[in-house]
C-alpha cells in the first residue's frame, strides 16, 4: 500500500511540473550564447530526402554521426528506395552497415520499418509523430529529427546523448529519462528555438563539453552550469 501511495504521489509531482521563471531565462540566456558561438549549427547527418534521414538516424544510435555519413554514403548508392531497403537480404544489409554496431538489430528495424513504408505509405515516409512512432526502430528522438528536418514539422525536442548530457550539467532538466526530459526541456525553451536547439547543444557538446573531459574553463556556460568545477 505504502508503494502505491508513493508512486501516486510521485506521479502527482510529475504532472505538478512547473519551472520556474529564472529557469526559464536561464535557458534563454543559454540558447542565446550558443546561438552566437554556433552560428552554423545544424544536423550533422547527410541526407537528400526522408528516407534517407530515417534510415540514417536509426544507423545514428549509440554511434557517431561521422561513421554513419561514412556508411551511408554506399548505403544509399545501393538502396535507393524504400523497397529497395524492405527486399534487401537481411544479412546482407546487416554486413552492408555493420560498422555502425549493433547492426543485425539496426538492419531489422530498417527492413521492417520499410516493408511498413511500401505496404502502408506508398514506399514514402509518413508526417505525423503518430505514424512516424509505429514504424519499428522508431522512438520520439528519430521520430522528431524526420518531422522537423525532412518537412519542417517541429512537435518536440530530440534528445540524443549531447543534449542529455549538457541539458542535465546545466542543471536545464531534473529527470534522466529522454521522454521526461523532453517535456521538461519543452516548458523552458521557447517553441520557435525548439529546432535549433539539440543542434547548438550538439556542436557545444563535441567541440567544449566532452563527455569525460568538458573544457569547463573554456565554456562559455560555465557561469550558468550547475556542473561547473573551477580548476584549482
Amino acid at each position: 500500500m505504502k508503494k502505491k501511495k508513493k508512486e501516486k504521489e510521485k506521479k502527482k509531482k510529475e504532472k505538478e511540473y512547473k519551472p520556474s521563471k529564472e529557469l526559464k531565462e536561464k535557458a534563454k540566456e543559454v540558447i542565446k550564447r550558443l546561438k552566437k558561438a554556433y552560428p552554423d549549427a545544424k544536423i550533422a547527418l547527410n541526407f537528400k530526402n526522408p528516407l534517407q534521414l530515417l534510415v540514417a538516424t536509426i544507423l545514428s544510435a549509440q554511434c557517431t554521426d561521422e561513421r554513419v555519413n561514412e556508411v551511408t554514403k554506399e548505403l544509399f548508392k545501393k538502396y535507393k528506395t524504400a523497397e529497395d531497403f524492405a527486399n534487401a537480404d537481411l544479412e546482407e544489409l546487416a554486413e552492408d552497415i555493420k560498422s555502425t554496431g549493433f547492426y543485425r538489430q539496426k538492419a531489422q528495424y530498417i527492413k521492417s520499418a520499410c516493408k511498413i513504408l511500401v505496404e502502408k505509405y506508398n514506399g514514402e515516409v509518413p508526417k505525423t509523430m503518430e505514424e512516424l512512432l509505429e514504424l519499428p526502430g522508431v522512438a520520439r528522438k528519430t521520430a522528431n529529427i524526420v518531422l522537423s528536418n525532412a518537412y519542417g514539422i517541429v512537435e518536440g525536442i530530440p534528445v540524443d546523448t549531447h543534449v542529455r548530457k549538457v541539458s542535465g550539467r546545466l542543471g536545464l532538466v531534473k529527470s534522466k529519462q529522454p521522454e521526461k526530459m523532453e517535456k521538461e526541456l519543452m516548458e523552458i525553451i521557447p517553441k520557435k528555438d525548439w529546432f535549433i536547439f539539440p543542434y547548438l547543444v550538439q556542436a557545444h557538446g563535441r567541440k567544449i563539453c566532452l563527455g569525460k573531459k568538458p573544457k569547463c574553463e573554456e565554456c562559455i556556460l560555465k557561469d550558468l552550469c550547475d556542473a561547473y568545477l573551477p580548476s584549482n
